[in-house]
């Protein structure tokens, strides 16, 4: 299908004149580039607001130098300034966890990495405040999101407090914002000022003058929280809890002489919310203004479908509860069929979808069984400490997805590229319906959908750290990778399992990786998908690791933070690298294992230190595919 530029979004004052527009009711600042397509959160709010009768315009990466003149182009709106950061938080988009700079932005045309500056929220809003004083400014994406309330910022290395003390903006709207943002749009559209609006769910705002209600949580202030790490760790337990809770309560946080107050969140999306949500007349593709460049993260997902929101794994270390919440919210099969027919008829597809997954990919269509317990329930995780026995765990309504789209004669095959949680294909249930779904689907994923290399996320070998972590015991990995190698050896296929794994998490120590590596090593794998730990703001490992105390026990956890003792961990991953055999092997002299050098550092010589070269055939063998 022909796109014209009037399909989009407008970004200029001639694709204004084109729709015949004089102005706009609304305007959002964009981070990433315009991409229409429901994975990026700027076109989902752009669409869902022009749905909803308003005239949207997107101005996308504003050059905030000079003159501000992408900020002026289109004059001031309406209603109010939308600032939707990016996809990714920009420090995590722009550094590593050593804090260097990144050399590509995935969601920049061509990877450009100078198209946004850091916490642009801040940057964006600043500008808009000066040029427009009594524009009202809204502020959204995960940036903001997660730092509704004093944070920890490991790039700037210290506590901060909510974004809405540096942003001069008027409310910030968390997590998926299309109900709130909508039901902002109406009242202001009804002549209510952005002062008045105090109670849309899923809000944030910056006040001197507060009511408390009696069933307000009431947080340490920011100020207490400098002074404390083990006041911030508690506070964080609350915060947690409440993202997580069906019927959540106000949150309100003191700082300086204000309070920051967080209403709580919409319930979760229903099906026929969600499909029209993603039903909208996305184009699905780049803004024509990007033809001839490239688009890095559009390119990983344009053939690709999300069929759920929504994610009850709770991992210490992921943000997506916190920003999607845990409940899950499915789109109906009628809906993602009708993507999947859009897929289809894109230039360039050659018959394979690369993703039909979610945030997890084996969640679709699992909820409560009996819900008026989910809606008293406050666990941040449905699986961990262990599989709650409320959660229905079948997969058949995912595996009717899979076959309806595999059904269709364009499709030669769909692939599962999102994160697999193996341990709810292990799990066996009172239902034994739901258990035979489960290894129906656990053969239907490894002989139809995977692609060569199944990318699971065991995350560590260690349970005390997996503990730390909310992930399941390394003992699953095992039970899992059998099923896998007996179902290729039944099939006669031959597929590699790819392991994700982090080093440095709170409560990781060298001894630790030394034990991942000698572990892995037996099992024949050279790690390649692994990850030194980065501290986001709003999740439970980054308070341990900045605290130094777990927000539910209060207990200390001790964390590699400088770059000598993270290196030192990190090494491990690559034992089978000749110039990490010298670093290794003095590591586990010091630590105490010098049990593992003859298997991590087997050219090592115990006397003198010294390397001798290794056989000619160990070196060609490291050279060949790993099975």
């Amino acid at each position: 299908m022909e796109y014209r530029l009037t399909d989009f979004l407008p970004t200029t004052k001639k694709e204004l004149e084109l729709r015949g527009w004089d102005d706009v009711d609304i305007i959002l600042f964009s981070g990433d580039a315009y991409v229409d397509h429901p994975s990026f959160g700027a076109a989902v709010i752009g669409r869902t607001l022009e749905a909803a009768g308003y005239r949207v315009a997107i101005i996308p990466q504003p050059d905030w130098h000079g003159d501000y003149r992408d900020f002026k182009k289109l004059g001031r709106p309406r209603l109010f300034f939308g600032i939707a950061p990016g996809c990714m938080d920009s420090m995590v988009n722009k550094y590593t966890a050593n804090r260097r700079l990144r050399s590509e932005d995935a969601y920049s045309p061509d990877g450009r990495h100078d198209m946004r500056p850091e916490y642009p929220t801040i940057v964006y809003s600043k500008i808009l405040r000066e040029l427009y004083p009594d524009v009202p400014i809204i502020l959204g994406g995960i940036e903001a999101s997660l730092r509704r309330l004093t944070h920890y910022d490991y790039w700037q290395d210290k506590l901060r407090p909510s974004i809405l003390c540096d942003a001069p903006a008027d409310l910030i709207i968390y997590g998926m914002g299309e109900k709130p943002i909508v039901e902002l749009a109406h009242r202001m559209s009804d002549g209510q000022t952005i002062g008045e609006i105090r109670d849309i769910p899923q809000t944030v705002y910056l006040t001197s003058d507060i009511i408390p209600q009696p069933s307000d949580i009431i947080l340490h202030s920011h100020e207490e929280c400098l002074k404390d790490k083990r006041a911030q760790a508690e506070n964080f337990r609350h915060i947690e809890e409440q993202s997580n809770m069906m019927h959540a309560k106000r949150i309100v946080q003191l700082i300086g002489n204000k309070y920051i107050v967080v209403n709580p969140p919409y319930p979760p999306m229903t099906t026929e919310e969600l499909d029209t949500s993603f039903d909208l007349p996305y184009t699905r593709l780049p803004h024509p203004k990007y033809k001839g460049k490239v688009i890095p993260a559009y390119e990983m997902i344009k053939f690709s479908v999300n069929i759920h929101r929504g994610c009850f794994g709770g991992c210490a270390f992921c943000t997506i509860s916190a920003h999607q919440g845990k409940f899950i919210s499915c789109r109906s099969k009628e809906s993602i069929l009708k993507e999947v027919r859009q897929v289809v008829k894109m230039p360039g597809f050659k018959g394979y979808l690369s993703d039909l997954g979610g945030p997890s990919a084996n969640m679709y269509g699992m909820h409560g069984h009996n819900l008026s317990i989910c809606e008293k329930c406050k666990r941040p995780s449905c699986i961990h400490p262990q599989i709650c026995p409320n959660l229905n765990t079948d997969h058949s309504k995912l595996l009717e997805v899979y076959r309806a789209v595999d059904a269709m004669p364009e499709i030669k095959k769909s692939f599962i590229g999102s994160g697999v949680r193996y341990d709810l294909l292990l799990h066996r249930s009172k239902d034994d319906a739901a258990n035979k779904a489960a290894m129906e689907y656990t053969r239907e994923l490894i002989t139809r959908h995977v692609s060569g290399r199944l990318k699971v996320a065991p995350e560590h070998t260690s349970n005390h750290v997996l503990q730390l972590m909310r992930k399941p015991s390394f003992q699953q990995f095992y039970d899992f990778k059998r099923i896998f190698d007996r179902i290729n050896r039944e099939e006669g296929l031959h597929q590699q399992i790819i392991p994700y794994f982090i080093s440095s998490h709170p409560g990781c120590t060298e001894a630790d990786m030394a034990e991942l590596a000698m572990l892995t090593k037996r099992l024949d794998f050279q790690l390649e998908q692994v990850q030194d730990f980065t501290p986001t703001p709003m999740t439970v490992s980054t308070e341990m690791w900045y605290t130094g105390y777990h927000p539910y026990t209060l207990e200390p956890v001790q964390s590699a933070k400088n770059q000598h003792d993270k290196l030192a961990q990190r090494q491990y991953f690559f034992w089978y690298k000749p110039e990490e055999r010298r670093n290794i092997e003095q590591s586990l002299r010091r630590i105490g294992r010098t049990d593992l050098i003859k298997e991590l550092c087997p050219y090592a010589n115990p006397r003198t230190n010294a390397r001798r070269e290794e056989p000619k055939e160990e070196k060609r063998g490291r050279h060949r595919r790993r099975k």
